[in-house]
């Protein structure tokens, strides 16, 4: 099914050094830009992660240091692909727990502050639990009909890219409107509507350190806006203050605003606990 668009869509894939998003890096990005009218535009890239590539991910992605040892630092792509990413919602596999998270800390780590809170974030392997329960080849097969090792090589970013847009467009045929017996099992031909379905949490940031949560008044009633959804405001997700409001805690202990700046937690984070404290302070 052809997406039904009402910007850019970039479906993208990432392979990395590692799973830490503070200190491993990205080796590999690929995407497919699908606009509205039906154009794609793909884009592939190598790039040198300025460390070593552990032998356990060589041996999944066949990329070692030998190959991206002349390929371009993020740094040097960054600019390029911000402009290229402006203005578009972001889709991939497992993209809203690992692959934009990554991708916000190298563009933070390369000076740009790119804002995915205004990018609809969907993912495609979000959407095939909830339906489904299962992994990329096995959803490849389920919503194509292929095997994905007769398609594709596995754990190449260009491939599982290619892959994943099929599993996307596939899994809107299957969900569409008149296609199942059950309500909750219709998912519609659009943006908004896929991006909320794959949303797995209330992160306020990235990593989970500061969520959203209800507020509530005096007596543990949550408070409701005009249209009556519940009012939430960001709420510490770890540590001594885990479940405060994270404006009584800038109000109340300044220097735990410091402390996280300047301690082991990813630029996002900052980033993120830094705009609530701006926000507080021009309030």
């Amino acid at each position: 099914m052809k997406l039904n668009l009402t910007k850019p869509l970039i479906v993208f894939d990432l392979e990395s050094t590692g799973l830490d998003l503070i200190h491993d890096r990205i080796i590999q990005i690929s995407f497919i830009k699908a606009e509205p009218d039906g154009k794609e535009e793909r884009g592939d890239y190598l790039i040198n992660p300025e460390k070593h590539i552990p032998s356990e991910v060589v041996e999944l992605t066949g990329i070692d240091d030998e190959k991206v040892k002349d390929k371009p630092v993020f740094k040097a792509l960054a600019p390029k692909l911000a402009d290229t990413f402006k203005g578009c919602d972001f889709a991939g596999f497992n993209s809203n727990r690992f692959d934009v998270p990554l991708l916000a800390e190298e563009f933070l780590r390369s000076g740009i502050d790119f804002d995915f809170s205004k990018c609809r974030l969907i993912d495609a392997q979000t959407i095939y639990h909830k339906m489904e329960q299962r992994n990329l080849a096995a959803a490849y097969k389920f919503y194509t009909g292929h095997k994905m090792e007769d398609d594709f090589v596995a754990h190449r970013s260009d491939q599982d890219t290619e892959a994943t847009y099929r599993v996307l467009q596939g899994e809107l045929d299957m969900y569409a409107p008149g296609k199942q017996e059950e309500p909750d099992r219709v998912l519609h031909n659009d943006m908004d509507e896929l991006a909320e379905f794959s949303c797995r949490n209330e992160n306020v940031d990235f990593a989970g350190r500061m969520i959203w949560e209800p507020m509530k008044d005096g007596k543990g009633n949550i408070l409701t806006d005009k249209e009556g959804h519940p009012r939430k405001h960001e709420v510490f997700n770890f540590g001594k203050y885990r479940g405060w409001a994270v404006s009584d805690v800038l109000n109340r202990d300044p220097g735990y605003f410091s402390w996280i700046l300047n301690s082991d937690f990813t630029l996002n984070t900052k980033q993120a606990l830094t705009r609530i404290r701006l926000r507080e302070i021009n309030h």
